[in-house]
Parts: structure tokens; C-alpha cells; sequence
């Protein structure tokens, strides 16, 4: 049995006695689509095999009683006084209890368990991983009728009313629907979706933090919204039918913003590339051509570097660096930008050489040494263990 599964066990019988169930909840990678979301676009995300494991049983009050293994931290909290607390991996839980509310589901209160192996920080949604499992897991305790989709909205809608984050539905969509060596295109307009293999024999992905977060992430990602919907709203008035870039092709880019403000057209250029080159990566899966897909990872980069502006030294480098490493087939920035981690298709069997001399090179430029994370594409929420 995994570690994790024992451990979110273990230390559920030591605080509260036997649980009714274990969930696990992954994190999630997105391989390309940096940015398409709010512009109705494609993505290409999958869930990993770092994951939440949410032990859980219920109560004969209407009482929450939660520990965090992580944080080595209890808190307890009445039902009729749900606010948000000053204990912050405790939000994350009490956002869909009330959300649950909101949404005319109640229930009786329960002990749970927090414990789970996705590095904070890193880009990987632990949060969305924590929201799924909290609500795939009082769905199941308290058989509340919710399919997989509803759970995907209400923790969405949880991360960004409660918690006060305005995330799109990605992180919590492919920490739910993920497959193992799948990966999920998911229309971010219609939220279909469609599975594609990614099972390449002598590669894997290959995680580096920067370790860093500039503190312009916030107010830059803003902005890019802005020069998008300023984009769509001068080509709307020639093109009726356009609601968002998704709509849009390059030539009309090209014919109707490049006279506008700089950063408008490139921001908008880049992001109708995008959707277009998630489209044409699927192709590539398809016919499993990995070098293919690998020389998109570095397009993107570029893209999100020059033309979107949202990437920082410290990615640059280290996607400079794999360019030049033998073993790599592509990398590129992952997440909303200036900071965090870069994915790269790399040879398995040239990992511990690509890691070593990234390491020593990044330390010798910035001071600190990146962060490394062999990931594996996972199954999405589950019930793993069940005491009735």
C-alpha cells in the first residue's frame, strides 16, 4: 500500500479513531495551452502522480475536527460559524463545506485528515488537489448525489468566492478527470474534452523550480487579460461573430491590431498561436511523434517569453539550458508566469546527468538550487480505501 494512503490512516485513527474513507486527489501539469483558458481556448493539462490523501469519517455533531500531517496543526470549527480562519490549509476545506451550503447540500460534521506529497508552491494546484478531495469525499460520506462534473464547478466556484482566487476551471477539472498516460484536452468554452495518449517508452517529464515568484505575477497576469479582451473588443466591431480570441485567426490579427498598442497585438497574436498549436500537439500525440510535440514546448516558451512577456531570467535560463542538453526533446515555462516551474521531455536514461549540470549552472548564476520533480501522468480522484 502507498506510504501516503498508510500514513492518512494512521494518523487518522491516532486523532479521531477509524475512517469511513481515503481519497486521493492529484495535482496537475499543463503540457501546452499557457494562458488559452480565459480566452475560451484550448488546454492540454493532466493529473500527476504527487497527491492529496484526505482520510475522513463522520461525526454525531454538526462539528468540523481537521489535522493537517503536513503542518502538524489541528483545528476545529462549528458548522453554524463557518468563516474564513487565519489557518490557511483549513480554508481550503472549510471553502466547500460552504459552498456546499450555498448550494443547498447539507450534512453532519466530520473529522478529516490533510496529508499529501505535492510541493507547495510549485505550480501544480495543491489547492485545486485539496478542494477535490475534500468534495469528492462528502460525496461520498454523505452520498450527496454530485457527478464528477458539479464536484469540478463547486470547487471552482469554492477557490474563487471563498478563497478569493479567480482561477478557471483547469486545475480542478484535471485534478478530477485525470488518467493514467492520459492526457485531457479540454475546451475551456464547452468543457468537452477528449483523451490523448501520452506514453513516450524512453522519456518523461521533468519538473524544475525556479524557486522564485516575482511579485509582478498578479497585477501582469491582470493586464494580459485586459489586452486580450481590449483585442477582441476592436475586432468584434469588424467580425461580429468573435466573442473571444478563441474565435479569431492570425490573418485577423494581423490585419486589424498590428496598428494598435504593441503589447495588445503580440499579447493577442500569441495567445490565438497558442490554441492553434494545443490543437496541432494532439495531432502529434496521435501519431506519437514526441519530437514533434517537444519543439511545441519550446514555441510556447518563446511565445510566453517574447511575445507575452509573463516568463523571468530564471525561466529563460533553465529553458535555455535544456535547449542545448542532448536528452531533451522540449521545455518550456509552466503556469501563469515570472517564476515557479519549467516541464521538460526529457530521456529517461539522461535525467540525473540534465539535473546535475542544470543544478550546478542555475546555482552558479542565481544562488540557490532549483527544485527537480520526475512526475508521472496519474489517475484523477478516487476513493483508495473504504471502512464501512
Amino acid at each position: 500500500m502507498n506510504l501516503l494512503i498508510q500514513d492518512a490512516g494512521r494518523y487518522y485513527r491516532e486523532q479521531f479513531g477509524e475512517p469511513d474513507l481515503i481519497i486521493r486527489s492529484p495535482g496537475r501539469i499543463n503540457l501546452l495551452g499557457e494562458h488559452t483558458d480565459y480566452n475560451a481556448g484550448y488546454v492540454l493539462p493532466a493529473a500527476i502522480d504527487n497527491a492529496v490523501y484526505v482520510s475522513i469519517g463522520k461525526r454525531k455533531d454538526a462539528k468540523i475536527a481537521l489535522y493537517s500531517v503536513d503542518y502538524q496543526e489541528h483545528f476545529e470549527i462549528e458548522q453554524s460559524n463557518l468563516q474564513k480562519t487565519q489557518v490557511h490549509w483549513a480554508n481550503y476545506v472549510l471553502s466547500i463545506v460552504v459552498t456546499l451550503q450555498k448550494a443547498g447540500y447539507f450534512f453532519d460534521g466530520f473529522n478529516a485528515v490533510v496529508r499529501g506529497d505535492i510541493p507547495i508552491g510549485a505550480g501544480l494546484s495543491s489547492s485545486a488537489a485539496v478542494e477535490c478531495a475534500v468534495i469528492f469525499a462528502l460525496n461520498e460520506l454523505f452520498a450527496l448525489g454530485l457527478d464528477k462534473m458539479q464536484m469540478v464547478q463547486l470547487a471552482q466556484q469554492a477557490e474563487n468566492e471563498f478563497i478569493g482566487v479567480k482561477c478557471g476551471i483547469m486545475d480542478q477539472f484535471a485534478s478530477m478527470f485525470g488518467k493514467q498516460d492520459q492526457v485531457i484536452q479540454l475546451d475551456c468554452r464547452s468543457l468537452k474534452h477528449t483523451y490523448f495518449k501520452f506514453q513516450p517508452e524512453d522519456h518523461q517529464l521533468l519538473l524544475l523550480n525556479t524557486q522564485v515568484k516575482h511579485s509582478l505575477a498578479d497585477s501582469e497576469y491582470n493586464l494580459r487579460r485586459l489586452d486580450c479582451e481590449a483585442g477582441v473588443a476592436h475586432l468584434s466591431r469588424i467580425f461580429p461573430e468573435i466573442d473571444h480570441l478563441r474565435d479569431a485567426t492570425e490573418e485577423m490579427i494581423e490585419s486589424e491590431l498590428k496598428g494598435l498598442s504593441n503589447d495588445v497585438y503580440n499579447h493577442c497574436l500569441y495567445a490565438v498561436q497558442e490554441i492553434k498549436r494545443v490543437k496541432e500537439a494532439c495531432t502529434d500525440l496521435m501519431s506519437e511523434n514526441y519530437i514533434a510535440f517537444g519543439k511545441k514546448m519550446f514555441e510556447t516558451h518563446k511565445g510566453l517569453s517574447e511575445m507575452y512577456q509573463v516568463s523571468c531570467p530564471e525561466l529563460d535560463f533553465l529553458v535555455a539550458f535544456a535547449a542545448k542538453h542532448k536528452d531533451v526533446l522540449g521545455a518550456r515555462m509552466m503556469g501563469g508566469g515570472f517564476g515557479g516551474c519549467t516541464i521538460n521531455l526529457i530521456r529517461k536514461d539522461g535525467i540525473s546527468d540534465f539535473i546535475d549540470r542544470a543544478s550546478e549552472a542555475y546555482l552558479e548564476t542565481f544562488g540557490i538550487l532549483p527544485g527537480a520533480y520526475p512526475v508521472t501522468i496519474s489517475e484523477g480522484t478516487s476513493l483508495v480505501q473504504a471502512q464501512f
